[in-house]
């Protein structure tokens, strides 16, 4: 599941040079939506258990043990896509092309007029596209000349920005802006200078509502801490009298955490630690951060689970040493004892090794009542897994505004066989009019979905 650049650049070459946009008129493919939940151990699938409907309910309980000798290499074949080729979504929802031909898309944040913002990471730039009645956007590069840029935020929240934020791999810049906006005014303003660089690149930026504090995900360096170093007893107990609970150090120093600042950059800290690589961020209306995290490799097909978390200030989540409450990493056994009854359990565990990546919370009015307030969650899939899993769209589960710990299937359709798909989801944005936009970074395409049931 680490998504470094060299490895991005291969997913994103399949992707042409050329926007254009294609919208399918044709009823989207769907299949009987069903109720059917997979709990225990019979939720430990793979992708051809994949279908609109079907729910998982994974717990910390039912996690096997991890084992370092079970490690899988399973890369997958991007297949070219062809003209029937969609995602597969539920009854009473239509699927149609927005665009296609893009340099690797990946995260991708829908401006308040409904203009649709897209990071080509590889190209060094951020895209805009501007749906429209015909079927074809008008697309522009907004800016270019970034460094593997990822994150996108408007600030200050709410319907009049004056500021687009963007989060490249080794800093934080912004650019003026107003609504409906094609171009960027000027240069970016830099407003955090230095980000950790390397491992894992992708940094994610949001806001909380009242628009006091920007919050930055950044991923670890390595898998497991195995750069990180060790620390005598002393120097244990001066590192951890003066950095939050579960900091790492070294090469790690300030990743595999989230961390927080004033709008202008200032009075930075770490807001939660041990979360290994924090991809997406989303903030929910009640102002609770949440996270879309890719797990650790290498000790087996079904642990540790990725996850969806809400992301509490203070919190630490276990990486390096532990994983989904106090379950030790073989890797660093009897490390830190201190921590096994420390470590905060994710609110959504997912299917290990899918790679979960961009998340939007569903406040339209289009789709029906049952998805507002819900999660919409990207999962890429990865190469570390025996059995394929990921490269779909989920819905997480909200009851009163809380998780329930279930997921579903949303959108699929995406893996072809055990050994190629031809689309990658990265990211999932809601537009104004209610409709669910997806970014393929595999096939450089970006897709719409809407309602076609009103309440």
């Amino acid at each position: 599941m680490t998504e470094d650049i060299a490895r991005l650049a291969v997913s994103a070459a399949v992707g042409g040079s050329v926007l254009m946009a294609i919208c399918l008129l044709a009823p989207a493919r769907t299949e009987a939506q069903g109720t059917k939940l997979l709990q225990g151990r019979a939720a430990f699938t793979d992708w051809s258990a994949d279908r609109p409907g079907l729910r998982r309910h994974i717990r910390a309980t039912d996690l096997p043990p991890g084992d370092l000798g079970a490690s899988f290499s399973n890369g997958l074949r991007i297949a070219g896509r062809t003209a029937s080729q969609k995602p597969v979504v539920p009854g009473g929802f239509k699927v149609s092309l927005l665009a296609e031909g893009l340099d690797g898309p990946r995260l991708i944040r829908a401006a308040p007029n409904g203009d649709i913002f897209v990071a080509e990471s590889v190209a060094g730039r951020i895209r805009v596209l501007r749906p429209s009645d015909t079927g074809t956007p008008r697309g522009k590069v907004f800016a270019s000349g970034l460094t593997a840029p990822f994150g996108i935020a408007f600030y200050p929240p709410g319907e009049d920005p004056k500021w687009i934020y963007v989060a490249n791999t080794n800093s934080v810049v912004r650019f003026a802006y107003r609504n409906g906006d094609l171009a960027a005014r000027g240069e970016p303003e830099t407003i955090v200078p230095r980000l950790p660089t390397g491992g894992h690149y992708t940094r994610d930026v949001a806001f909380s509502p009242d628009g006091s504090t920007m919050f930055v995900s950044v991923g670890s360096g390595s898998n497991a801490g195995e750069r990180m170093g060790k620390l005598d007893p002393a120097e244990l107990s001066a590192w951890t009298s003066q950095h939050p609970l579960g900091a790492s150090w070294g090469n790690e120093t300030d990743r595999a955490a989230v961390l927080a600042f004033d709008p202008d950059g200032r009075d930075r800290r770490v807001y939660a630690t041990g979360i290994r690589n924090c991809v997406g961020l989303a903030v929910g209306s009640n102002g609770d951060l949440w996270c879309s995290t890719n797990e650790r490799d290498s000790i087996g097909d079904d642990v540790p689970p990725d996850y969806i978390t809400r992301v509490r200030e203070g919190a630490f989540y276990g990486w390096p040493w532990y994983y989904i409450g106090g379950n030790e990493d073989p890797r660093h056994r009897g490390e830190r004892l201190d921590l096994k009854d420390k470590v905060t359990v994710p609110d959504v565990l997912l299917q290990a090794h899918s790679a979960s990546l961009g998340l939007a919370f569903y406040n339209g009015r289009q789709f029906p009542a049952e998805y507002r307030g819900n999660l919409f969650a990207a999962e890429h899939g990865s190469w570390n897994r025996s059995k394929r899993t990921g490269s779909k769209v989920i819905r997480v589960i909200m009851r009163d505004g809380k998780p329930t710990g279930e997921y579903e299937d949303f959108a699929t359709g995406f893996v072809v066989n055990d050994a190629s798909a031809w689309g990658r989801p990265v990211g999932v944005t809601v537009t104004p009019d209610g409709a669910l936009y997806v970014s393929d970074d595999a096939g450089g395409t970006i897709w719409r979905i809407t309602s076609t049931v009103r309440d």
